[in-house]
């Protein structure tokens, strides 16, 4: 953003005249003083290595280090005083500038420090006689590569491990760094005739001032572990080392890095860190309101008032904290990164994020400006009309007596976050006429008192006072019953006010029961009253969800996710967020198995959550949920195959020519919540290792795909379909499974699996393997089969199949009823098999309900046999799929369903007499 021009001023919008960076007072200090070295830095933004370059040309110049660094340092600043001001230079350049000022500056004063004290005393060493690494991490702005102008710089010191030094004069590594720390304070911090590089900040090292000024890698992680407080771990998100710039990229300190991160970072949903960022903003506004006590022009801190640049830093830190630990790709540094990446996961409206970036890089330009006029640490706007004026000719606005758009344009700005960050962090208080609302909720009796239990409707009563009975209730923090406590009687008044039934809130209570540890799915529901409230609408719908949840309650956060109802999964968005995924748990140094298979099954299991409340709302159809379902599945296999290869030891290929063929309710495409796998592994490979390491890789891939883990299991898989079933190979070269399906030699396929291939399918894997894999199934269906013989064979099947699952006189079930689905299923595969090879459509794999068409469009079935077959087959889908998501029996009064029961029995006779 430059200064405002407009073609043709006209009286009533004047111009506004440019500002120059010349009205700085301290630019033209910079001017006075250094009119000789203003030469010395090149052209254009100044970035690392000229800065570099501009101290050794003042060192030549007959300047000490600590001088060369302080007019450095100048210089910088009234060059970015003029390319911001007078240029319009993006915000974002002025602050890497600043930032890679900061880093090139430490990285020659502690090298400088560093060889000061190895004179006497030598370079430290471990007792094996390893050398000892020193690092300067930056943490805040400067870790965020966002420094200001004026900025401190808040820094800690580590150092790698214990030791000596090995000089004439020896010491420990602690008084050695020690010593680096204060010279480095002195060529950096301490204020001479030149002024100072930069203010140094050391207070958010361990214990604060009153810790040491260096600490060894061991002192910190105990420090994290035992000691580390919540706000702490926000401070932390932003740090990186940043000198010495070798250790940068050597990876001697990824150490450091890894104890970091599990420190900012949980291994769930960490909602219990909203209380702990309350309480630090509650600092910065009580610290701020009493700056301002009494002095008015306080209220205009552009950083630490309401709607200020902490409130946006809070904003997106608290989001990246509760999720970061799950979802790796939410971590950055950088605050405009994250708001792009928390608008791209759903996590913050787009439009949101967008005004949120503008507001944060709007206020950043005004606190430059601030800063550029005293070469201050301040974020006040100045009281001089002058100084307020020229702030906003720089950002194109106009500020005179009369009317000021600066300031406007500030309280509107201001006002947005404000709004944003008491919607989010609103002190877990709801008003209560708003929709999931609890008044009264704040002030409400102790969860185990009978007062808490008489304010209740009776059946909800019984069950908290049988819930409080329990041990673990009673071992709870008091905390943790107040927000129990909380959650119920949120829970009593929706079912009071009609917006759930009491069942729903009964079960709410049986749902949270078996979570009470886990306090996090607590913290969430209390910081998210509309989370519960969905979550209470859905357990009062059908009885699976509760299940469900049960088994994952770490989805209920997709209920926070507004595009819920109306998204569908998506396969290749799906696998593009893994992906993401899998690149970030790498850039974190912490893609290992665990992490890969707990990711995993928390995305599959979030996916399916989302199918079943988009099912129970009556959003999508029982084909709709199986299309969905085994769409996830697939993807679900592919990503799984992917991964698993690559950590497999044996694997002599980038990519294996591997695939997974689904038979059964997969192949189909109609699974259903649940639903096993029925899998078989096939491999064309010509390497004469193939079938050693294709063995080995498929048990490597079962074993990811059934694994139960911290994050729960993902499939249930059965490969007794493979060639000669559980006695065969757990994975078939393409050339033995085309002889056995096809019969060539003594070992060769049963008519029953003939039968499943009628619905099997390549679902993951090769993709060239695919094609061959449809031409050998189509050849084995459409071979020349006696008509005869195929029906009683099939016949024979069903009797079996009927034989082992008895139903009771009396009942008709869904699935394995004469007339039920199964009976459908049997019809259709035995009119695959012998009338394939003349209908080449039914050898398509399109699911029953088409292949029914198809057979009575081909004359193969009399009209409408085929239509009321199809249509009963579905019926019977959908009331066996009714039943499981509200835990029913499947096994129904027969009249309940005759007419489609009839209509298959139709089908049957005219297929099988």
């Amino acid at each position: 953003m430059g200064s405002a021009s407009h073609s043709a001023p006209d009286s009533q919008h004047p111009v506004t005249p440019a500002a120059h960076a010349g009205h700085s007072r301290f630019v033209q200090r910079i001017r006075r003083r250094y009119a000789g070295e203003l030469a010395l830095l090149p052209p254009g933004l100044p970035r690392r290595d000229a800065i570099v370059a501009l101290v050794a040309a003042l060192r030549e110049g007959g300047r000490p280090l600590a001088g060369a660094l302080r007019v450095a340092r100048h210089l910088v600043l009234e060059r970015l005083a003029v390319l911001d001001v007078e240029q319009g230079c993006a915000m974002q350049d002025v602050t890497l500038a600043m930032t890679e000022l900061a880093e090139a500056t430490l990285d020659l004063a502690l090298a400088h420090a560093i060889a000061e004290q190895s004179v006497r005393h030598g370079l430290p060493r471990t007792e094996a006689g390893g050398d000892i690494e020193f690092w300067v991490v930056g943490m805040g702005k400067l870790g965020a590569r966002e420094l200001n102008v004026s900025s401190d710089i808040d820094l800690v010191y580590v150092y790698e491990d214990e030791g000596q030094t090995d000089g004439a004069v020896p010491v420990s590594a602690h008084e050695f760094f020690a010593q680096v720390a204060r010279n480095l304070y002195t060529l950096i911090g301490e204020t001479t005739d030149d002024g100072f590089v930069f203010r140094v900040d050391l207070a958010l090292r361990p214990n604060g001032n009153s810790g040491p000024p260096v600490v060894s890698l061991d002192m910190l992680e105990q420090y994290l572990q035992v000691q580390g407080r919540e706000w702490e771990r926000f401070a932390w998100l932003k740090s990186r080392v940043v000198a010495p710039r070798a250790s940068v990229g050597n990876g001697r300190a990824l150490p450091l890095r890894d104890i970091i991160t599990s420190f900012v970072y949980r291994k769930y949903l960490d909602y219990g860190v909203f209380e702990g960022l309350r309480q630090l903003h509650r600092k910065v506004r009580d610290e701020a309101q009493r700056r301002a006590a009494g002095r008015p022009e306080r209220a205009n801190d552009v950083k630490l008032s309401r709607g200020g640049i902490r409130e946006i830093e809070f904003i997106v830190q608290l989001l990246q904290v509760v999720r970061g630990g799950q979802f790796p790709e939410m971590r950055t540094r950088s605050t405009l990164k994250a708001l792009s990446r928390l608008a791209a996961s759903g996590l913050m409206k787009p439009d949101s994020a967008t005004r949120l970036a503008d507001a944060y890089v709007f206020l950043r330009r005004v606190e430059h400006r601030i800063q550029y006029l005293d070469d201050q640490q301040t974020h006040l706007l100045p009281t001089a009309d002058g100084d307020l004026n020229w702030i906003a000719r720089s950002l194109g606005l106009a500020c005179d007596a009369d009317a000021c758009e600066l300031l406007d344009r500030l309280g509107e700005t201001r006002e947005f976050v404000a709004l944003e960050f008491d919607a989010l962090l609103h002190d877990g208080r709801e008003s209560a006429g708003a929709a999931g609302g609890c008044k009264g909720c704040g002030t409400a009796a102790a969860l185990d008192s009978e007062a808490f239990a008489e304010r209740l409707p009776e059946a909800l009563a019984e069950r908290v006072r049988h819930l409080c009975a329990q041990p673990k209730v009673r071992a709870l923090r008091e905390e943790s019953k107040a927000r129990l406590a909380r959650l119920i009687t949120r829970a009593a008044q929706a079912a009071q006010r009609g917006d759930c039934t009491m069942d729903a809130a009964t079960r709410f209570v049986d749902w949270v029961e078996p979570l009470l540890r886990r306090e996090s799915y607590l913290a969430l529901l209390v910081e998210r009253a509309e989370v519960q409230q969905r979550l209470l609408r859905l357990l009062g719908l059908a009885r699976w969800p509760m299940r469900y949840l049960m088994r994952h309650p770490g989805v209920i956060d997709e209920l926070a996710d507004q595009r819920l109802l109306n998204g569908r999964f998506d396969a290749a968005e799906f696998a593009a967020e893994l992906e993401a995924r899998h690149q970030a748990w790498e850039r974190s140094g912490q893609a290992d198995p665990e992490a890969l298979l707990d990711t995993l099954r928390r995305a599959h299991h979030a996916e399916v959550f989302r199918t079943l409340v988009r099912d129970v709302e009556s959003h999508i159809t029982v084909e709709q949920v199986a299309d969905e379902l085994s769409a996830l599945a697939d993807a679900t296999l592919a990503q799984t195959l992917a991964w698993a290869w690559k950590h497999l030891k044996q694997a002599h290929r980038p990519e294996p020519r591997f695939a997974v063929i689904a038979y059964g309710k997969l192949g189909g495409k109609e699974l259903g919540y649940g639903s096993d796998l029925d899998l078989v592994f096939l491999y064309d490979d010509e390497d004469e290792r193939a079938a050693e390491v294709y063995g080995a890789f498929t048990r490597k891939l079962i074993g990811w795909l059934t694994l139960r883990t911290a994050a729960g299991e993902l499939f249930e898989i059965d490969t007794a379909l493979r060639p000669n079933g559980n006695s065969g190979m757990l994975v078939t070269s393409m050339a033995s499974f085309e002889k056995y399906q096809s019969g060539r030699g003594s070992n060769t396929a049963w008519t029953w699996e003939h039968q499943a291939l009628t619905r099997a399918r390549w679902c993951a894997g090769l993709a060239e393997l695919a094609p061959r894999f449809e031409s050998v199934r189509r050849a084995v269906l459409a071979a020349p089969r006696d008509h005869a013989a195929l029906r009683e064979e099939v016949r024979a099947m069903r009797e079996k199949l009927r034989a082992a699952r008895p139903v009771p006189a009396g009942r008709f079930d869904v699935k394995h009823s004469p007339g039920g689905m199964v009976d459908a299923e049997f019809a259709v595969q035995y009119l695959v098999l012998a009338h394939g090879a003349a209908h080449a459509g039914l050898l398509d794999n399109k699911g029953n309900i088409a292949l029914l068409q198809r057979a009575q469009d081909a004359g193969l079935l009399p009209e409408g046999v085929g239509t009321r077959a199809a249509d009963a087959y579905r019926e019977l889908r959908r009331a066996q799929h009714r039943a499981r998501l509200d835990e029913q029996p499947t096994q129904l009064d027969p009249e309940a369903l005759a007419e489609h029961r009839d209509a298959v029995l139709a089908l049957w006779r005219t297929v099988f007499g």
